[in-house]
Formats: structure tokens, sequence, C-alpha cells
């Protein structure tokens, strides 16, 4: 099928432009802001009392917002195409063209993470409980950006919902950013709404965090054999991606992780 004719910009005023791009970005953001309140405000999921409050959850989103972006961007200049950004430095803030890596944004994430926590001395892994909970949002509207974007597009394929991306030859391609939405973004959601909502997890601190990292990798990794790796990378050795290397210690991370939690747990 051909890729649909979606105009990048959705309106613009003179030199000022909002892009579809920089709108998914947006709505994932709020989107996750207000969900992340919402669990804050839930007295019921948290045992005792919530980890935060809706005031601290709310003050959280501009520094996401930055490790998103800054981290995003920074990590695709660094793990991608270092040698062309190195040659090219002022194309390092044209974002609008795409290229935000998820390692380096999840990278960014954390640390605002992790300084909100001790500048308002919350329980850090609760916090990060509850970002990991709402991160999926993130991720499903910033993948629909890559699609709009056409790009991270997928390898060849001859299934009926193969998509001719306008920049990415003549043969239809798997729509590798639409399978990522669905899995990193709407199912990897579900998951854990069902642990935060209907076990103990969030009275486990950690727990939501680290079936976070173990969902994302799993989904990234089986994602790989279908997206397109970048023509400057190419395969590492075999069938082993860039995005693989970079996201199998997540699973080892997450795995850690829950187990660090039910020791805590314990004790």
């Amino acid at each position: 099928m051909p890729f649909p004719e979606i105009d990048p910009i959705l309106f613009q005023i003179g030199p000022f432009a909002i892009r579809w791009y920089a709108l998914a970005y947006i709505v994932g953001l709020v989107l996750g802001w207000r969900y992340l309140m919402r669990l804050a405000g839930d007295k019921t999921i948290w045992g005792k009392k919530p980890a935060f409050s809706p005031d601290q959850a709310d003050d959280l989103l501009l520094w996401a917002a930055l490790g998103v972006i800054l981290g995003g961007r920074l990590g695709y200049v660094l793990f991608y195409n270092p040698g062309f950004y190195f040659e090219n430095p002022g194309d390092i803030l044209a974002v609008w063209k795409g290229g935000m890596s998820f390692h380096g944004g999840f990278a960014g994430v954390v640390a605002a993470v992790y300084i909100h926590a001790r500048r308002n001395n919350i329980k850090l892994w609760s916090l990060a409980d509850g970002v990991a909970a709402v991160a999926p949002l993130g991720l499903l509207f910033g993948r629909l950006a890559n699609f709009i974007n056409s790009e991270l597009w997928g390898r060849t394929t001859d299934l009926p919902w193969g998509v001719i991306f306008p920049n990415g030859g003549p043969l239809p391609r798997h729509p590798s950013q639409l399978y990522e939405a669905v899995l990193e973004g709407l199912l990897l959601f579900i998951v854990l709404r069902y642990l935060t909502h209907h076990t103990k997890a969030l009275q486990t601190p950690g727990t939501v965090a680290g079936s976070f990292f173990i969902g994302y990798g799993f989904a990234r990794i089986f994602v790989e054999f279908f997206r397109e790796p970048d023509a400057h990378i190419g395969y590492l050795w075999g069938p082993v991606t860039q995005g693989m290397v970079l996201t199998i210690p997540m699973i080892l991370i997450g795995v850690g992780i829950i187990w660090w939690a039910r020791q805590q747990q314990s004790r």
C-alpha cells in the first residue's frame, strides 16, 4: 500500500510551523504527565499512601521533557551517526528532520527522575515505577511520529500491509514503526497497568520499573528482525543490529532490578 499523504506540517503562520512530528511527542508527554498525576493521587494502589504527590508529579514534566528531547537527540547523534554530525554540527539541532534515539531519551529521563527524587525527598524506585508505568504512552506517540516522518521503516516485504515509503525505495516495507507503537506502546502499557492496578507491584518499589525494562527489551528486539538497520551501520554480525546490542542490557538490568526489589521486600 502507498504511504498515506500526510503533510508533515500541521499548519504554518509565516516562518512559524507546527509539525505532526513535534505534536506527537507533545501529546505523548502531556498524556504521560496527566496519567502520572492520576497515579500519584490514587491511594488504593500504593498500599499505605502514595509515594509522591500530584504536585510533585506535575513538577517532573519539564525535566522529563528535557530528558526525552535532549537525551533522545544526543543519543542518536552519538550512537547512530556520529560521523555525519561531526562534519555537520549545525544539523544536530534539526530535530524536525528526524533522528531520535530511545536509548538516549531513556537515559535522559533516568537522569531527570534521579534529580527530581533527590531534590524532593521522594523514594527513587517508587518514582521510577510511576514514570515507567506512563512511559509506554510516550513510546506509542513517538513511534507514530516516526511513521508520519517516514523514518525508521522496516525491511522489504511481500505482506499485504507492506508500505511503500516515499524515501524507502520502490518496494513495500514492514511498517515497523507501527509494530513498535503496538508492542512498546499499547501492549506494554496494558501489562504495566495490570501490574499497578491489579497486583501489589507498586508496594514493592522497583518491580514496575524492572518490568518495563524487560517488556521494552523483548518488544524492541523482536521488532529489530523486521526493522531496516541504519544504512551507515548495517548489521553488526549475522542478524544482530545496533538496536539489539543497546537493548539486551536493558533486559538483564530489568531482571536484576526485580530480583533486588524482592530481596529488599523480604527483609
